[in-house]
């Protein structure tokens, strides 16, 4: 035993031996017989073809340094990406082109010829290529800047696959290329090719994208032929019944005759796989949960929203106060995708009205701890939602609704006093701030503000008789809008509905004069008197300062409104000078401090005082003639007799002209 074990040999020997050609052959076996000539045969054998592999690999040259073992390592990943992919070698000739006729310096021609050149190589492999992620990028790059001819050829192609690829994580791209660029007759072909498909796409991650796409571009009736599917299987199946004037759900119920409590049935089913799925980002998803509102109970309503808040309030968690240090040092496309993941997509979805009025129905009838939940996730992101059209307004809701004044002082007004002149200067930034001076005036919110301030759930509603079928939320805005025309200041005293407990007016002295904002407020005003006097937003927000906001909210305040006062007096007691247009004379500066001369008498002596007293004459004629005729307009009579003795002969003599009482009183 002792000298037949030194013949056996370890695997990794014999196999290092086997590549050398020296393997040595086994021991014979004693013994004879078939058995043991087979294993002599098979030795022999053996050791023959072992010696040949030996010679092929010592012919072949092995690999030794790094350079060499990386072009190695190269040719072998280049062999089996050439088994695995079909089209490899023309995606390497395809993403040769891509790099150049994507860059922004290459001329009009040379890229229609590069385009031209990638068109023809793809041309009958349009959907294999839209699948992979490099030609994915290419053939989009084409369908951007190639001709139309060739465009349609692409369309042609690829429209009976467009609902496989909708679904596909590189071609929803070249989808929605061809989306954006088609002509109306294949956009059309697009939506039809959508019919009993929508309810199926909107679950899906990727394929909901699409639908939402073409939903942005449809027309109001193809909007509408998308949305109806999700209202019944009838709707799905037969394709003439989506021909309606309105996409209204209780409108089509009362129309085609259908059962409310099928369609509410339905409708339920669609909205649970949506938001399971958490695909609500959308704006078709929005529109289609208000309609399910509008007919929807009042615990199939509460379950949707519990459901919602969740996933409105999703990435907030990843906001960090320390991130920012080391997000600096990231590319720009790295933080530009990393800030927008952790944005709660509360914030995303105010881009559409719809999105705004679905946020407002998760804060209105959301209960306190889902209050809490939608304000924190909201922490820094309180400015680009103050910017935005829709995000301002959300603010205001907030602003109105929520009971817990130190959590949105905390969160909110903190925020807004840091920015405080970039907001007084901003269209949509002013408002919230307005909102707390001013509630809800008409002056600075429209009637379809007004409407989605005050939009609530039919069936949620605290109010009387609100929840009836036939209140539809497009009634309400119509209702609303009708106001507007007839009586514009009616609006100023409607009041948003919402589940709150706390006063109003306390509300409002907790979060204005309690959190200071009254008072930097104030010393904004006063640090920036010239600009915000010549700026058609900032002399809205500098208006309502000096007079003290409405209810005289400011009262607490009023040694610092006097010395804004006079610093308004001041900036109007400055001679004429050619760089400056002064404020009697400048277009939104003279009829701002008319307003003023007008409702605030306390303002009105301090200007006449300080600026126009023995100086009407100057400024009687021309823009400033408004401000010098206002003293005259004024309801108090200490102004009027203050100014009557020196304005008076400047009437007489038809300098001066004042208008007419009716003039006035607009």
């Amino acid at each position: 035993m002792a000298g037949g074990g030194s013949d056996l040999q370890s695997p990794k020997k014999r196999k290092r031996e086997h590549a050398e050609g020296k393997t040595k052959p086994r021991p014979q076996v004693k013994g004879g017989g078939d058995g043991a000539k087979r294993k002599k045969h098979s030795g022999t054998g053996g050791q023959a073809a072992h010696g040949g592999a030996g010679e092929a690999a010592a012919n072949k040259k092995q690999p030794v340094t790094h350079k060499e073992k990386r072009l190695a390592a190269k040719e072998m990943s280049e062999a089996r990406k050439m088994k695995r992919k079909r089209h490899y070698s023309l995606e390497k000739e395809l993403t040769k082109l891509w790099e150049k006729m994507r860059c922004h310096d290459v001329g009009k021609e040379e890229r229609a010829k590069l385009v031209t050149q990638a068109i023809q190589k793809m041309d009958g492999k349009y959907l294999d290529i839209a699948g992979s992620h490099v030609t994915a990028r290419v053939l989009q790059t084409c369908v951007k800047w190639c001709s139309q001819s060739e465009r349609d050829a692409i369309f042609a192609d690829l429209q009976p696959h467009l609902l496989t690829l909708s679904r596909k994580k590189y071609a929803v791209f070249l989808v929605k290329k061809l989306i954006e660029l088609a002509t109306k007759k294949q956009f059309a072909n697009f939506i039809s090719s959508l019919h009993g498909h929508v309810a199926k796409l909107l679950p899906h991650t990727i394929g909901a994208a699409v639908v939402d796409y073409a939903f942005h571009r449809a027309a109001q009736p193809q909007k509408r032929q998308l949305l109806l599917e999700l209202y019944s299987t009838e709707l799905q199946l037969f394709k003439d019944l989506t021909a309606q004037s309105s996409y209204s759900v209780l409108e089509t119920i009362s129309k085609l005759g259908l059962q409310k409590s099928s369609v509410l049935q339905y409708m339920t089913i669609q909205i649970q796989k949506i938001l399971e799925k958490g695909t609500v980002e959308y704006s078709i998803v929005h529109t289609a949960i208000l309609e399910y509102f509008t007919i929807a109970d009042k615990s199939s309503a509460l379950d949707v929203i519990r459901q919602l808040i969740p996933l409105l309030t999703q990435g907030a968690s990843i906001i960090d106060g320390d991130e920012p240090s080391i997000t600096t040092e990231l590319p720009k496309k790295t933080k530009a995708k990393k800030k927008r993941l952790s944005e709660p997509l509360i914030v995303r979805i105010m881009q559409t009205r719809e999105g705004l009025k679905l946020a407002i129905s998760c804060l209105k009838h959301g209960s306190a701890k889902d209050r809490k939940k939608i304000i924190k996730s909201l922490k820094g992101h309180i400015m680009k939602l103050a910017l935005n059209d829709f995000g301002s307004l959300f603010l205001i809701s907030i602003i109105s609704i929520v009971d817990d004044t130190k959590l949105v002082s905390k969160i909110v007004i903190q925020e807004l006093v840091k920015h405080l002149k970039e907001l007084i200067l901003d269209k949509n930034g002013r408002r919230p701030l307005l909102q707390l001076l001013h509630p809800l005036c008409s002056r600075y919110l429209s009637p379809t503000d007004l409407a989605c301030l005050s939009y609530n759930v039919p069936s949620l509603s605290s109010k009387e008789g609100e929840a009836s079928e036939g209140a539809t939320e497009v009634a309400s805005e119509n209702k609303v809008d009708a106001m507007a025309d007839k009586e514009p200041d009616a609006l100023e005293g409607m009041q948003v509905v919402s589940e709150s407990k706390k006063d109003p007016s306390q509300r409002r002295h907790e979060l204005l004069i309690k959190s200071d904002l009254a008072e930097a407020l104030v010393q904004s005003c006063i640090e920036n008197v010239g600009e915000l006097l010549r700026t058609n937003f900032g002399k809205e927000l500098l208006y309502e300062v000096v007079v003290g906001g409405q209810d005289n909210i400011l009262e607490g305040l009023t040694a610092r409104i006097h010395v804004l006062h006079e610093a308004i007096a001041s900036d109007a007691a400055q001679p004429k000078m050619e760089d400056i247009e002064h404020a009697f004379e400048n277009f939104f500066s003279s009829r701002v401090i008319r307003r003023m001369i007008i409702n605030c008498p306390a303002f009105a002596i301090t200007l006449w005082r300080k600026a126009l007293e023995g100086n009407c004459k100057i400024w009687a004629e021309g823009h400033s003639s408004k401000v010098v005729a206002a003293f005259l307009e004024s309801p108090s009579s200490e102004v009027k007799d203050l100014a009557k003795l020196e304005l008076q002969p400047l009437i007489d003599a038809g300098i001066l002209k004042v208008p007419d009482q009716k003039a006035v009183e607009k």
